[in-house]
């Protein structure tokens, strides 16, 4: 199981620090798992104007070469333009696509010209067998591999629902399918020039799901109702531990799902 873990958006670099020493605990703990460090330099798809975005390319590129270095994680962060791709291959290991960039085809090209691992959120617009489109577009440009995250459907306004058939859709081409269990709960918008969340749900559909997928990428914050961004659908930072070892034990289960055989797109 690969997890995806960190907060939303670079708030300081106490705040990064406190966060990547538990997951480098639990990196120790679980050896066999994957575990990797996200958080964001700017968040540039904000609700609204006033909206806090990060600290920029700069100086969240050196506290991320920090974490990376002091804690032996991988890493990775979005991307919100071409031009900053070359800075941040620099630093990462995975670079990771927002959702409302997934057909950005500059943006995909020049990920995949890195030819690192491409991690593309699926758009909360997108049906999944149109993801294979923008997963060609990263992995013919050179990406080692691209990986496709669900993150909820657009289902009315400001409300996302989770399909579970697009696992099963996206496997079919992508080299990992990771699900996206903290963004999936979201309000978008819904919290009058903020997006809300639904905390509740981040459990039983990461539980869920973890029979699924070959990742959960999830935020975690020491203290989500001050956090800067998208704190009502982050976990905790001290549930985090007892979330990673039920979704471990819980992947362990080998299920068979070779039955699966199905062309069918609706």
């Amino acid at each position: 199981m690969v997890f995806i873990l960190g907060p939303c958006v670079i708030e300081n670099f106490e705040l990064l620090d406190k966060i990547a020493k538990v997951i480098n605990s639990l990196q120790k703990k679980y050896p066999q798992s994957t575990f990797i460090f996200k958080a964001s330099f700017d968040k540039a798809n904000r609700t609204s104007l006033k909206s806090f975005r990060g600290p920029g390319l700069e100086l969240g590129l050196y506290y991320l070469k920090l974490i990376k270095d002091k804690y032996n994680l991988l890493i990775t962060t979005d991307v919100h333009e071409s031009c900053q791709i070359e800075k941040v291959s620099n630093v990462v290991d995975i670079i990771q696509i927002p959702a409302f960039l997934c057909r950005q085809t500059d943006l995909l090209v020049e990920a995949g010209k890195t030819k690192k691992i491409v991690n593309i959120k699926k758009g909360q617009f997108m049906a999944p067998w149109d993801m294979e489109y923008a997963y060609e577009k990263a992995k013919i440009s050179g990406a080692k591999e691209v990986w496709i995250t669900e993150r909820g459907y657009i289902f009315g306004y400001n409300n996302l629902v989770v399909d579970f058939r697009s696992f099963l859709i996206m496997k079919k081409f992508a080299d990992k399918v990771i699900f996206d269990a903290t963004h999936s709960v979201q309000l978008p918008g819904g919290g009058k020039g903020r997006s809300s969340g639904q905390r509740e749900f981040v459990y039983p559909l990461a539980l869920s799901a973890s029979l699924h997928v070959d990742g959960i990428f999830a935020e975690v914050h020491p203290e989500p109702e001050k956090a800067l961004s998208d704190g009502p659908n982050m976990l905790h930072l001290k549930d985090l531990e007892n979330f990673v070892e039920d979704i471990v034990n819980l992947s362990n289960f080998k299920l068979n799902l070779n039955y699966f055989k199905g062309e069918s797109k609706s």
